[in-house]
């Protein structure tokens, strides 16, 4: 009996504290007297109680939001821009021992490169460019967390928050621009119609009667109504033809 009591005091002092289960989305660093022992993978694992110490690290791929930044852009229009971040852990131990808190400086580096990234170009450049500012950004974080085991897989800007007057300003000029569009447009048409008419002139023109029976037609078309009265004055040629219809 007292052996078996030993054998109970010994599994709840060393063996069931020094039980972990990693999950499959987990890593395990585990720190033998404060220096690396080694990485543990996903299952039921037992390290040295009081002696090691087991940090888990999750490797799926995280996704991270930029907080708004305040950016001067080239020609010195203060906009403000948010971004994601994709990222996911590669080397477990270098996200461990080669920084602090890795995911706090992942955030705090890809702050930084967005308003660099984004103050180098014009705001039009901003608004057009998104996937070549995100792609830069992507690739100065990346090379910086390398070295902390971290792979950026992604960034993409997400709001571009303009200034109230600049709104203004660029509503109107999209306004201005619908309605040179529509003026154009208009003009156009015009000039087909106007063309279109010219065609058919010349063609009746070099027609021998046509001028006379589009003449003859026209009136057939306006003097549907028995009491509606036209005086129309008719040249002598198509005033000669109606006397050889007779």
């Amino acid at each position: 009996m007292p052996i078996l009591i030993t054998i109970l005091v010994i599994f709840c002092l060393v063996i069931l504290p020094g039980i972990r289960v990693v999950n499959q989305y987990e890593r395990g660093i585990v720190l033998r007297l404060g220096r690396f022992h080694r990485t543990m993978n996903p299952g039921l694992r037992i390290i040295i109680p009081y002696i090691d110490h087991m940090m888990k690290v999750d490797v799926r791929t995280t996704p991270m939001d930029i907080p708004k930044q305040e950016v001067i852009t080239k020609d010195n229009v203060t906009v403000n821009v948010d971004a994601v971040v994709y990222y996911r852990v590669l080397d477990p131990k270098k996200a461990v021992l080669e920084t602090t808190n890795y995911s706090y400086a992942t955030s705090t580096f890809a702050q930084t490169a967005l308003r660099d990234i984004t103050g180098n170009f014009e705001l039009d450049e901003i608004l057009s460019k998104r996937d070549e500012i995100s792609s830069q950004i992507k690739e100065i974080v990346d090379k910086q967390t390398d070295k902390w085991g971290i792979d950026i897989e992604n960034v993409k800007l997400q709001n571009i928050e303009l200034p109230s007057d600049m709104k203004r300003a660029m509503a109107k000029q999209a306004e201005a621009e619908r309605e040179r569009r529509a003026a154009v447009i208009s003009a156009e048409g015009e000039k087909a119609a106007a063309d279109a008419v010219a065609q058919a002139a010349g063609l009746l023109a070099k027609t021998p009667g046509g001028i006379q029976i589009r003449t003859l037609q026209t009136l057939e078309k306006i003097s549907t109504d028995p009491s509606q009265k036209t005086v129309i004055l008719l040249p002598n040629d198509v005033a000669s033809v109606l006397k050889n219809i007779k």
